[in-house]
């Protein structure tokens, strides 16, 4: 599915094909995400959603399938790409802190081997202030809570300045209140004119955070205008009889204009 207009898409996916065990996990997906949208990635368990996140970012291998970053390869475009993991996939035991969790955020602008220094750390803060977690800075990551671990994983994907931004499962296991702030700093970056990728579980919810939407189960099901995808019909094709809960209606509740 082509932007609308002439824009060169955020993120182009041609061909590809994911495969564990012989077993397709992704199969011939095919997808433009245009630049400066807030876009969720929704299906149900198993439909391959963490593991289309982690193939583009080179995390796992693909059979087949090509990706391209605002128009050039993923290789050569990775300091333009910020990217916050699933919690359950990170060792909080690990012994930091959350201010040195963020300075890693710059280490690609930096280079391993050339030390932070008084400007990375103002850079560090500055980020941690903008998910209110300056207080925390000098915290041990395993003495943070769920939500507030993951506003430091935030804080780390801000510090990159980055075009395109993925997370994955953002607000799985935090409070009403950290959800609210992190949807609040998504849409900031969209309206700044960055491109938000967000995997997301919570049906309820994605009329109200997402304006454009890739609906998955292995294949792609739907892609596009968020009021446009989310509809029924869809829905059934990606979640099967899960998805009487929802109720039967054509269109399901939707905002007349993009969230704002």
């Amino acid at each position: 599915m082509a932007p609308p207009g002439n824009a060169e898409p955020a993120l182009s996916i041609h061909n590809l094909t994911v495969s564990y065990h012989n077993q397709p996990v992704l199969w011939d997906i095919e997808l433009d995400i245009p630049a400066g949208v807030m876009a969720g990635i929704v299906g149900p368990n198993g439909a391959g959603k963490s593991t289309l996140i982690k193939s583009l970012l080179e995390l796992v291998p693909s059979l087949s399938g090509e990706v391209r970053v605002h128009g050039k390869s993923y290789a050569s475009q990775r300091k333009r790409v910020g990217y916050v993991p699933q919690r359950s996939s990170v060792d909080w035991d690990f012994p930091t802190t959350a201010l040195d969790v963020v300075m890693m955020g710059l280490y690609g602008r930096l280079g391993w081997f050339r030390r932070p220094g008084r400007r990375e750390r103002r850079e560090a803060m500055e980020a941690l202030a903008m998910v209110g977690m300056t207080d925390f800075a000098e915290r041990q990551i395993s003495q943070l809570s769920g939500g507030q671990q993951q506003r430091v994983f935030l804080a780390r994907a801000l510090v990159q300045q980055a075009d395109v931004y993925f997370l994955d499962e953002p607000m799985a296991g935090v409070d009403a209140t950290t959800e609210r702030a992190i949807i609040e700093i998504l849409r900031r970056l969209r309206d700044q004119g960055k491109t938000v990728i967000v995997v997301h579980h919570d049906l309820q919810t994605v009329s109200t955070y997402f304006d454009w939407l890739l609906l998955l189960n292995v294949r792609v099901i739907a892609a596009g205008n968020a009021q446009d995808v989310f509809k029924i019909d869809h829905l059934r094709k990606a979640y099967g009889g899960q998805i009487a809960l929802l109720g039967d209606h054509d269109s399901l509740m939707f905002p007349a204009s993009k969230v704002t």
